[in-house]
């Protein structure tokens, strides 16, 4: 079961998707999906963790990293009085978790961004945290899961937020090359510059339904291009349509489908052949054959 941090009192909670109310005890039992609808209430990091992870297998790494207003951004609040607001609300320093833990016995380096936390959104020291929890992945050949919820870069950090992007880019890269797993589980919002980068960057991507994912909002789109857009423009299912995503998995299975596509890429990821360093692939012991084969 996913509890709420919502206190005693609330009681009852009208769902965003068919209003209807409906009992906390039976959304927790539910895991957060509206009985009537089916619509999947946003979670926080550490309702996430608790839905994904085995209980108890979770370490986290990096916990005191945090940002800092490097650019005296002008805010108000202002950005490092905001940071500590939103800290002591959240419980975290950041809007990302980062870690290690089991889903289902199988270990593997997880990051899960934080909605509640400034939108999820991505500045210096969430990218740091993802490239290390990436380092950490590929130092110990562990196959990565990060699971996105955020509207974006920060504005506040400007340039040091965007170039995030392209540091991500990188690690991940870098773990590709090493021929280990990376699963990407994209959930309502996951937008701006985390959906450019690395969300949608998966080995295989994951997404639950009706998650709204994309770049910019579809009211932008809209008024840019100046045309009526389809009902379920940028939302899980219009991304699988054109090819987008690889499967929209409803929560109560998700931890499921993780698990299984974990082991599943992990027998290959233990077998996979070399790079023979012009992106192409080679067999093992193919060098030896083409010796014998040409008399060498």
């Amino acid at each position: 079961m996913v509890r709420s941090e919502a206190t005693s009192a609330e009681l009852l909670t009208r769902c965003l998707e068919c209003a209807e109310l409906v009992n906390r005890r039976t959304l927790e039992r539910r895991l957060f999906v509206c009985p009537q609808c089916g619509y999947h209430f946003r979670l926080t990091a550490d309702q996430r963790l608790r839905l994904l992870l085995d209980r108890g297998s979770f370490e986290e790494r990096d916990a005191d990293l945090g940002s800092r207003d490097v650019l005296d951004f002008p805010d108000e609040p202002p950005y490092g009085q905001r940071l500590a607001e939103v800290a002591a609300r959240t419980g975290h320093r950041e809007a990302v978790l980062t870690g290690t833990g089991r889903v289902d016995g199988v270990l593997v380096a997880i990051g899960v961004f934080n909605f509640p936390f400034m939108g999820g959104s991505m500045g210096s020291a969430v990218g740091e945290k993802l490239t290390r929890v990436i380092e950490h992945a590929l130092g110990e050949r562990l196959p990565l899961v990060i699971v996105s919820a955020s509207g974006g870069a920060r504005m506040q950090e400007g340039i040091y937020s965007l170039m995030q992007m392209a540091k991500l880019a990188a690690a991940l890269g870098r773990l590709r090359a090493a021929g280990l797993p990376y699963v990407s589980v994209l959930t309502d919002p996951t937008t701006g510059g985390v959906a450019a980068s690395v969300a949608l960057l998966g080995d295989v991507n994951l997404a639950e339904p009706r998650a709204l994912i994309g770049f910019a909002g579809p009211r932008v789109i809209a008024q840019t291009i100046d045309e009526q857009l389809p009902a379920d423009f940028q939302r899980s299912e219009f991304l699988m349509k054109h090819g987008m995503l690889d499967a929209v998995v409803a929560r109560p299975e998700l931890r499921r489908t993780l698990a299984r596509l974990l082991r599943m890429l992990n027998a290959r990821a233990a077998v996979r052949p070399a790079d023979d360093g012009r992106g192409a692939r080679r067999r093992p012991g193919a060098r030896a054959a083409r010796r014998r084969r040409d008399g060498a």
